[in-house]
């Protein structure tokens, strides 16, 4: 079984810590539609990552007013959260490792692309929020992923620096952004294929759900080692 030691985990959240990825695309699908740009579901999967306003105004320029843009995103999340409400649940293992990580105080933060409202809908709905000591969400960051900054300030939060810390991640983009913050990462395959990670070498493995994750202290005092 493969292991790496680290000080602290970070997790992203969509597709990382819940499946909900397609649920996102499908989402934006339709809202892009309405704006007039049609898209595939493999175009949306390729192209459209990254916080909210970014992508709006990545694909449309300056068709829109500031608080245009607001509005597409705030209808589209809330599409989304429509439309997932009553399937939200943890990737498999991830409940069984938090608290074992939790047991053994291991620091725990998040660092999403996700809005505020739908980081409290998740934490708060699967009432997990107490398990992190911080989290970072597209608000409390002024450029997106790949640039490390979310990831920065989550492990400032923990008071760790970045490359003691391990990031669980779902994109090719989010493990980047691990990278370029100079942190390893692990691999949910929930969204993403192992070929599309190739360019990233900082990737230490891949899973498909947390199933087989365990963590113990290491020799070392503050180290921990993750089994995957």
């Amino acid at each position: 079984m493969p292991s790496i030691k680290t000080k602290a985990l970070i997790f992203d959240m969509d597709g990382t810590m819940i499946d909900n990825m397609m649920v996102h695309h499908k989402a934006w699908q339709r809202k892009l539609s309405t704006l007039g740009l049609d898209m595939t579901i493999e175009q949306v999967i390729s192209e459209i990552h990254g916080v909210n306003d970014e992508i709006i105004n990545r694909l449309f320029g300056d068709r829109f007013s500031a608080q245009e843009v607001k509005q597409i995103a705030w209808d589209k999340e809330k599409e989304y959260r429509d439309i997932f409400g009553d399937k939200l649940i943890l990737i498999d293992g991830l409940e069984e490792f938090i608290i074992e990580c939790h047991k053994l105080r291991i620091p725990m933060g998040i660092g999403t692309a996700a809005p505020a409202e739908n980081v409290d809908f998740v934490l708060d709905k699967l009432n997990i929020r107490d398990y992190f000591k911080t989290v970072i969400n597209s608000n409390m960051v002024s450029k997106g992923k790949p640039d490390p900054e979310v990831f920065l300030k989550v492990a400032e939060g923990l008071n760790i620096p970045l490359s003691d810390c391990l990031v669980f991640e779902d994109s090719p983009t989010g493990a980047l952004t691990a990278e370029n913050g100079g942190s390893s990462s692990i691999v949910i395959t929930t969204t993403h294929k192992k070929k599309e990670f190739q360019h990233v070498s900082s990737v230490q493995g891949f899973i498909k759900d947390y199933s087989n994750c365990t963590i113990e202290p290491a020799p070392n005092k503050g180290w921990f080692t993750i089994n995957f």
